[in-house]
C-alpha cells in the first residue's frame, strides 16, 4: 500500500507522489515570536515532525521549511510594553522556541527562514502582483490584494466570494476596494519601524503577514511545492491567501497537497490566548516529562481535536511506561526493520493512511505484549525501532521508569544555587538549561517568594 495523505483542499484521501521522485519539498507555517510557545504550537511542531519522519522513514529525502515570522503587529507591540528592540525579543523567543523543541525530540527543520531576512522578496512579489493588476496601492499608502480580480478565491475554505464577503465584520476601511481585500504591504505609521535596508517603491512600511510565506516558500522550495502544511486556524484567511498570491503572481499551483492539523482544547473549547485558557509548554513541562507530553500528542491522529487534561496527561505517562517495562525486561537488539514482517507490515500500514498514529501506537503495544511474553530481543529491537518512526522510545528505560534516579541532594541543591546565580546576572537562557536539565531527570523547581523547592517527577 501506497502512502495516501488528506488533502484539505480536494477535501479527500489521495495517492502521495512528489513532484521529484525521491524528494518531498515541505512548507509548514511557523511561529509569530512575541511569547513563548504554547500546547496549540506544539502540537502543530509535532504533527509535522512525525510527518517528515515518516517521509524519511519511507526512504524519501526531506526539505523541510519551517518559517519564523519576527515582525508584526504583535511583536512591536510587545517589544514597547518590554522596552526593548525588535531584534532582542525575537531573537529571544526564537532561543525558547528551540529549547521547548529540542525537548519534545521535535528534529529542527532543514530551512528555519525568518521573515525580515526575505523583505526584498516579498517586495518582489508585490511589484509582480501590482504589474499584472492583482494588487493597489491605497491613498493610507498601503498596498492591498484585490481578491475579486482572482477567479477562485475561496477554494481552500470552500466558500464563495459572497459567503466570505457576508461573514466579513470589518467595515470597508484605509482605502480598501473591498473588505476581503489584505493587506500586502502595510505604510509605516507614526512610531513604527521602517527599516531602512527595506528599499520599497511603496514608501517605509512593513510587509503583511500573508505575503512572507508566500516569499519564503517560493525562495526555498520553488514556485509550486509538494505539501504545505499548518495548524487548520490558518487554513482561511492565510492560507487561502497565500494560495490567492503564489498563484496569482506565478500561475501555478502553490502546493499539491495541504495538511492541516486538528485543535487542541481544554474541556473541548478551543484553546487560545484570547479565552486565556492556553498552556505554554513550559508550563506542561513543569508536570510532565517531556516524552509524556509528545506521547499524549503523537498518539492522536493529527487531524483530530486533542482535549487536554491533567488525567489524560498521567494516562499518557502510565500508558508510555508499559512500553518502556517491555524493553527493561529485554535488551533491544539493533535491528533492520523488515517491513514485510507482519508487526512492521501493520504499522507501516497504519501510517500510509493519512499518517495514522493511534492504529500505529496500538501496533506498538501489541508487539510490546509479544515481547513481554515471548522475552525475544529481535522483537524488543523492532519496538525501539518503530517506536523511532514517531521520535519515540528512544531513551533509556531505567531513567524513564525511575525518573529523579542519579541525582542526590547536594547535587540538586548545587544546580539549583547555579540557577539563581545565572538570574542574578540575567543570564535567563543559563538558568532555563539549568531547568531544563534538572527537568529532564525527573526533577520539577518551583520559584516563590521563599525560594527555590523541588520534587521529583511521579513516575
Amino acid at each position: 500500500m501506497s502512502l495516501r495523505i488528506f488533502n484539505s483542499l480536494s477535501r479527500a484521501l489521495e495517492p502521495f507522489s512528489p513532484l521529484q521522485p525521491g524528494l518531498v519539498r515541505m512548507y509548514v507555517c511557523g511561529m509569530t515570536v512575541y511569547d513563548l510557545c504554547h500546547l496549540g504550537h506544539a502540537r502543530s511542531m509535532l504533527a509535522f515532525d512525525v510527518v517528515q519522519r515518516w517521509l524519511k522513514c519511507s526512504a524519501y529525502r526531506v526539505t523541510y521549511v519551517r518559517n519564523v515570522t519576527d515582525i508584526d503587529d504583535k511583536i512591536i507591540r510587545r517589544a514597547l510594553e518590554n522596552g526593548e528592540s525588535i531584534r532582542a525579543l525575537t531573537d529571544r523567543m526564537v532561543a525558547a522556541l528551540h529549547q521547548d523543541a529540542d525537548q519534545l525530540g521535535i528534529e529542527r527543520p532543514t530551512h528555519e527562514p525568518r521573515a525580515t531576512d526575505y523583505v526584498p522578496s516579498m517586495l518582489g512579489l508585490i511589484g509582480l502582483l501590482h504589474n499584472k493588476g492583482l494588487a493597489y496601492q491605497s491613498a493610507a499608502g498601503d498596498v492591498n490584494f484585490a481578491v475579486r480580480k482572482l477567479p477562485g478565491y475561496g477554494k481552500l475554505s470552500g466558500k464563495s466570494l459572497d459567503e466570505l464577503r457576508a461573514g466579513e465584520r470589518v467595515a470597508v476601511a484605509d482605502g480598501k476596494t473591498d473588505p476581503l481585500d489584505f493587506v500586502l504591504w502595510k505604510s509605516a505609521k507614526p512610531g513604527e519601524p521602517a527599516d531602512a535596508r527595506w528599499d520599497s517603491a511603496y514608501g517605509p512600511g512593513r510587509p503583511g503577514w500573508h505575503i512572507e510565506c508566500s516569499a519564503m516558500c517560493g525562495d526555498l522550495l520553488g514556485n509550486t511545492i509538494d505539501i504545505h502544511g499548518g495548524g487548520a486556524d490558518l487554513q482561511f484567511p492565510h492560507h487561502e491567501n497565500e494560495i490567492a498570491q503564489s498563484e496569482g503572481a506565478h500561475g501555478v499551483a502553490l502546493a499539491r497537497i495541504w495538511m492541516h492539523n486538528g485543535f487542541v482544547t481544554r474541556d473541548h473549547e478551543k484553546m487560545s490566548k484570547s479565552l486565556g485558557n492556553f498552556f505554554t509548554i513550559r508550563e506542561i513541562l513543569a508536570r510532565f516529562d517531556a516524552e509524556t507530553l509528545r506521547f499524549f500528542i503523537v498518539r492522536s491522529h493529527y487531524r483530530s481535536a486533542l482535549n487536554y487534561s491533567d488525567v489524560h496527561l498521567d494516562d499518557a505517562r502510565q500508558s508510555l511506561k508499559r512500553l518502556y517495562t517491555a524493553l527493561d525486561l529485554v535488551s533491544p537488539e539493533n535491528i533492520v526493520i523488515d517491513w514485510a514482517k507482519p508487526y512492521a507490515a501493520h504499522f507501516k500500514a497504519a501510517m500510509d493512511e493519512d499518517f495514522g498514529t493511534p492504529e500505529a501506537v496500538a501496533v506498538l503495544f501489541d508487539l510490546a505484549s509479544e515481547v513481554n511474553r515471548t522475552r525475544s530481543g529481535e522483537l524488543a529491537g523492532l519496538l525501539k525501532a518503530l517506536g523511532g518512526c514517531l521520535g519515540l522510545l528512544q531513551g533509556d528505560p531505567q531513567a524513564f521508569l525511575h525518573a529523579g534516579a542519579g541525582l542526590d541532594e547536594v547535587a540538586i541543591a548545587q544546580r539549583i544555587a547555579q540557577r539563581a546565580d545565572a538570574k542574578a546576572a540575567k543570564n535567563f537562557a543559563l538558568a532555563d538549561q539549568i531547568r531544563l536539565e534538572l527537568q529532564s531527570r525527573g526533577i520539577v523547581l518551583k520559584d516563590s517568594a521563599n525560594g527555590t523547592s523541588w520534587e521529583v517527577v511521579k513516575s
